[in-house]
């Protein structure tokens, strides 16, 4: 949906209820396709087409005569490559937490901002927050964040739901000029809410249109507190590009699995024998044939099921799906060879591209966010309205590591690098400014706060 085409408008109205409505109609087929996109990460009936699937009806076909059988047995078989391909990015992006880090030369000057962020993080839980937040633009193409005050006047962040929100901006989501967050409160009504620069709206819907509960309120920030995190610039999930040739895949098993379950089914060919109904039922009993002549044979009627070429439709499929959504597969057997560290990149190249891309995205959204921010922050003397571009954010991604190389390298950048830089290259190493003050202790012989005695005889342990 393009919603640039009503910034002017916006600009001139404001909260406009009636152009409100007309943004939020026409947001409707777009809510519409992100809704299923997330349904169909979830596995549920509603978004996965083969779920859907019923038996193939014959009855035209019939004579009375003959019955059909090849209808009885309807597999509906997922395979969620969706799901898998959105994981395995998040669990490689965002398997370690984003890191927060004011610049070197500014932590003298911003040790207020420092804590202020620590507490931040803490209190909202931003670890799983970020991870869910790229978890959802992977699934639906873009996802959402809003800032707002809590009863206790601290900042705090909430993600929201990308079928519930419209980014009405010059630029792109991570710059909002205005946005519009709508959701359905019951089965007739439906809560709005109209966010810019100072205030917030808030409207329900009702039997005479939208109506405008109230006046505009103040959010307390001086820009726009709801954004958006885009997965690229297009808009586009993850999987979005596959999803056919997943359908296609799912198809193919299912009805491999049906030939293999109607097997039990098929007719039972009695060559040279006659059978009434009374010689039937003693077979069921019993089991057994008699044959007394020598053309006489006992076979089932199928049909001959071409496996071979299953198999490769399904390792085409399985290769193309992971190709062209630009994901791997960690349980193949090429990632459990002990690769060095530069053969690991090249497995994971087109993965690794595909993040680049996100984490360029994320940054320019968290940067906003702490503009937002920081504009609370400044009210309260902590910072500058523009101390949070001295505000930097690190991704680290979760990879087996090989410690014996990565100590290598860092060796061998201390002779080059900073000392700073080199430990950044351990993937031990968390938090590199704590690592540092714990080595100048060390240098300077100063003993740890909490000392360890070895333990009583009991196993028991003393700390003085």
């Amino acid at each position: 949906m393009n919603t640039y085409k009503y910034l002017n408008q916006f600009r001139k109205q404001g909260a406009d209820p009636q152009l409100i409505t007309k943004v939020i109609n026409e947001h409707k087929a777009d809510k519409e396709k992100r809704i299923l996109f997330y349904e169909r990460y979830k596995a549920s009936v509603e978004g996965v087409p083969i779920l859907k699937r019923e038996a193939v009806d014959y009855d035209e076909f019939e004579t009375g005569a003959i019955k059909r059988i090849d209808n009885k047995v309807n597999n509906r078989l997922n395979n969620a490559f969706d799901a898998e391909i959105v994981d395995t990015k998040v669990g490689y992006m965002f398997g370690h937490p984003i890191g927060y880090e004011i610049e070197e030369k500014s932590r003298d000057s911003l040790v207020k901002m420092k804590d202020e962020v620590n507490d931040f993080r803490l209190r909202n839980n931003v670890e799983d927050k970020d991870s869910e937040w790229g978890k959802k633009a992977a699934i639906c193409g873009y996802s959402a964040r809003m800032a707002y005050i809590d009863k206790e006047g601290k900042e705090r962040i909430v993600n929201i739901d990308p079928w519930e929100t419209i980014i009405i901006s010059s630029t792109d989501y991570t710059e909002p000029e205005f946005a519009i967050r709508y959701f359905d409160i019951d089965d007739n009504k439906q809560r709005v809410e109209f966010y810019n620069n100072a205030y917030f709206y808030v409207f329900e819907t009702g039997e005479n249109g939208l109506p405008l509960v109230g006046e505009g309120k103040l959010h307390t920030f001086d820009y726009c507190p709801l954004w958006g995190l885009p997965n690229n610039e297009e808009l586009m999930a993850d999987a979005e590009k596959v999803f056919a040739l997943i359908d296609a895949y799912d198809r193919t098993l299912s009805d491999a699995s049906n030939e293999i379950e109607q097997y039990r089914l098929a007719y039972l060919i009695l060559k040279g024998l006659g059978a009434d109904a009374e010689t039937i039922a003693d077979i069921k009993k019993s089991g057994v044939f008699e044959l007394f002549e020598k053309d006489d044979d006992v076979r089932y009627l199928t049909k001959d099921i071409n496996d071979t070429m299953i198999e490769n439709h399904l390792d085409r499929l399985e290769a193309n799906i992971l190709r062209l959504a630009k994901s791997v597969n960690f349980s193949d057997e090429s990632f459990s060879n002990n690769a060095s560290g530069v053969a690991m990149k090249y497995k994971l190249m087109s993965l690794e591209n595909k993040c680049v891309t996100m984490e360029r995205k994320m940054t320019a959204a968290l940067r906003y966010q702490f503009k937002v921010i920081c504009s609370a922050w400044a009210k309260k003397g902590i910072c500058s309205n523009e101390d949070y571009l001295k505000l930097w954010f690190s991704f680290r991604r979760n990879v087996p590591a090989n410690l014996l190389e990565e100590a290598q390298t860092a060796t061998t950048l201390m002779a080059i690098t900073s000392q700073k830089t080199a430990l950044s290259t351990l993937s031990i190493v968390d938090d590199v400014d704590y690592e540092m003050e714990q080595r100048e202790l060390e240098r300077d012989g100063i003993e740890p706060l909490f000392k360890d005695d070895g333990g009583d005889e009991d196993g028991s342990r003393k700390v003085q």
